[in-house]
C-alpha cells in the first residue's frame, strides 16, 4: 500500500489515544494517530516519526501519523493498513497459502463477529480474521499490546466455524521488517493467549508475515514461524 503527502516529525506526546502532539519543520502540530492501540515503546518523546497529509480542508487534523521509529526499527502503525494489505496480497496471489482464491470479500458477519475477510477456493470456504501487529521485544513480534476481549471473542468464533466445516485462518501482519518469529503476548493478556492454544489444536490455520515498510509504503513480506 502506497502513502502520499509524507512528511516527517518528531512525537512529543499524546494526550489521548486519537490525537498526539508532533513537531513539523519545528512547528507544533496537533496530528490524527491511526492507531488506538498503546503504542508506549515506540512513540516515546524525541522519536522520528512519518505522517501523512490530508488534502481534506475540513478535518480537524492536517496530518495523521503512520509510522515511527524504535532504534533502527520503522514500524508502521496504521491499524487500518493490514486489512488493505493482505486483501490485495490475496487477491494478487502473494500469499503462498491462499493462492487462486475465486472470491474474497472484506467485512462478512459470521455469528457474533464481524470478520475482516471470506474466501471462496474451489469447494474450500473460509473467513479471514486479521491482526496487525506492532509490538516487539528482542527481535520477537507478540500481539496484543493491550488487553482484547474482542480478539478472544474472534478467535473464539474462528474455532466455531471451523467445526462447522469452514477453513478458517487467524493472519498476523508484522508491520515491520526483519522480524522472523511471533507469539502470543501471555503476559499482557492470557486469555487471548490460551485462545490461540485452543485454536491451534482445534485445527485453525494460522499464518504470520512480516512486512517491507518505508516511509510511504507498505507490502507484504515473507511468512515468519509463529510459536505455539
Amino acid at each position: 500500500m502506497k502513502y502520499y503527502n509524507i512528511v516527517e516529525g518528531i512525537f512529543l506526546n499524546r494526550p489521548n489515544r486519537f490525537i498526539a502532539n508532533v513537531l513539523i519543520n519545528g512547528e507544533l502540530e496537533k496530528v490524527h494517530v491511526k492507531n488506538t492501540g498503546r503504542c508506549k515503546e515506540i512513540l516515546k518523546e524525541g522519536t522520528k516519526v512519518y505522517l501523512e497529509r490530508s488534502n481534506n480542508p475540513n478535518r480537524k487534523t492536517k496530518y495523521s501519523l503512520i509510522s515511527a521509529y524504535k532504534g533502527d526499527l520503522l514500524i508502521n502503525i496504521d491499524s487500518q493498513v493490514p486489512n488493505d494489505v493482505i486483501y490485495s496480497s490475496i487477491s494478487s496471489n502473494k500469499v503462498a497459502e491462499l493462492m487462486e482464491v475465486d472470491y474474497l470479500k472484506r467485512e462478512v458477519t459470521y455469528g457474533n463477529s464481524r470478520f475482516d475477510l471470506y474466501y471462496e477456493k474451489e469447494e474450500e470456504k473460509g473467513f479471514i480474521e486479521i491482526k496487525g501487529v506492532t509490538l516487539e521485544a528482542d527481535g520477537i513480534s507478540m500481539f496484543p499490546d493491550a488487553p482484547t476481549e474482542r480478539g478472544t471473542k474472534h478467535v473464539l468464533e474462528i474455532i466455531k466455524s471451523i467445526k462447522e466445516g469452514y477453513k478458517s485462518y487467524i493472519f498476523f501482519l508484522i508491520q515491520m521488517k526483519d522480524i522472523d518469529c511471533f507469539k502470543p503476548n501471555e503476559t499482557m493478556d492470557k486469555k487471548f493467549a490460551n485462545a490461540l492454544q485452543m485454536a491451534k489444536k482445534e485445527g485453525v490455520n494460522m499464518l504470520a508475515y512480516n512486512s517491507i515498510v518505508t516511509k510511504d509504503e507498505i507490502n507484504l513480506g515473507k511468512r515468519v514461524e509463529i510459536l505455539i
